[in-house]
């Protein structure tokens, strides 16, 4: 089989980057991260070596969950949430990639999405992006239950996810955070077998901030049981195992985006960065961690690229495992290479180890990969024998 990739998955991908480097470039991220802090104290310090951010904003660390309240008008305070972007992600088919032609989507599958969701986490990308691509699918389709909305209500719900009109953030019935709930319109939670949108005001009622270490992902803590579906509708059961697998998947695509724009980082870096007369790029030790780094992304692109095409769960597993493993070990890696620099708050390399560290405890953790490839180790044993 040809693995490589074809020249409309190229330009896909190429078309995606050129999109978030014009419209989410690097000012315009740390607009996210330090425009608060800015705006509450207005003079931009920060105060007690970076904790406090002034009035009402909270601790650094804490993902602006603290805003959770509604307070400020959705979508546009903290947690970098960006309504135009979010429509012009939609315009671009984002969402959409995985819809049917026949329902207003752009056809393609697994494979494109994968590669989109790359570049988002190349570019650092917030936002509930994963549970906005998985609900478009589901409302196109009608294979989601719309819960306590209006008819009305729902119909306008499930037309504007693909189009980026809507923000739907995820409630997995496992009990694990749920991000940007304050900015989001509806809720897609996962019960044991079935999904269903609930509105966002309805489960936020239920629900409290959390400390999150992502200043750009705040988090909300919720029940376990919390608006968790009972049954499966016709056609429905066993939706909600596919979603999570799916939902790992495209995760794992986001760390491994960011694992390799890390080794970008330090490469370049060790390029420009001198010392003792020379680019401390040609001193052999920063030269085994940068190949490290590489290695590890290039192997978690391998597997997440095959996970792609199989969507067999063990494979799902392997790539998630692996990506956010590369994720995490290259920007702490990326840090080391930076020196003291990578560890101040003006550098970006943090930035990606706390995203990292958010999405790896997101849809399928490392002891859960761990126990779904040894599950299936297991199986292949027993079949043998």
């Amino acid at each position: 089989m040809d693995f490589q990739l074809t020249d409309d998955q190229r330009a896909l991908r190429a078309g995606m980057r050129e999109l978030l480097e014009r419209r989410f470039p690097r000012t315009r991220l740390r607009t996210v991260i330090d425009g608060d802090a800015e705006r509450d104290d207005g003079s931009g310090e920060r105060g007690n070596g970076g904790g406090e951010r002034g009035k009402g904003g909270g601790e650094r660390g804490d993902g602006d969950a603290a805003r959770g309240d509604g307070g400020r008008e959705r979508g546009n305070g903290g947690g970098g949430l960006d309504r135009g972007l979010w429509r012009e992600l939609g315009e671009a088919g984002l969402f959409a990639l995985r819809v049917p032609e026949s329902a207003g989507g752009v056809g393609l599958g697994l494979p494109e999405a994968v590669l989109a969701f790359e570049e988002a986490g190349r570019a650092l990308l917030p936002g509930p992006l994963v549970a906005t691509e998985l609900a478009a699918g589901l409302c196109t389709t009608g294979l989601c239950a719309m819960g306590p909305f209006e008819s009305v209500r729902a119909g306008s719900l499930a037309a504007g996810v693909a189009q980026g009109e809507a923000v739907v953030t995820a409630l997995d019935g496992g009990g694990a955070p749920v991000e940007h709930l304050a900015f989001a319109d509806a809720v897609l939670a996962l019960g044991p077998t079935a999904v269903e949108l609930i509105p966002a005001e309805e489960v936020a009622r239920s629900t409290e901030p959390m400390r999150s270490i992502d200043p750009a992902t705040p988090l909300h803590r919720t029940a376990p049981s919390r608006t968790r579906p009972e049954q499966a509708g016709p056609g429905r059961s066993g939706i909600a195992a596919r979603l999570r697998r799916e939902a790992a998947l495209l995760t794992a695509a986001q760390q491994l985006g960011s694992a390799c724009r890390t080794v970008e980082l330090a490469v370049d870096h060790a390029k420009r960065r001198t010392q003792f007369g020379r680019p401390i790029g040609a001193f052999q030790a920063v030269q085994h961690l940068c190949a490290q780094m590489l290695v590890r992304a290039e192997s978690a692109r391998s597997v997440v690229y095959a996970a792609a095409v199989t969507e067999d769960p063990g494979d799902i597993a392997a790539a998630k495992l692996l990506a956010d493993e590369a994720a995490v070990h290259n920007a702490r890696d990326c840090l080391q290479v930076h020196g003291g620099m990578g560890f101040t708050w003006e550098a970006d390399v943090h930035l990606h180890l706390k995203r990292a560290w958010v999405r790896a405890g997101q849809w399928q953790s490392a002891a859960a990969a761990e126990e779904e490839l040894a599950a299936g180790l297991v199986s292949t044993v027993e079949t043998c024998l």
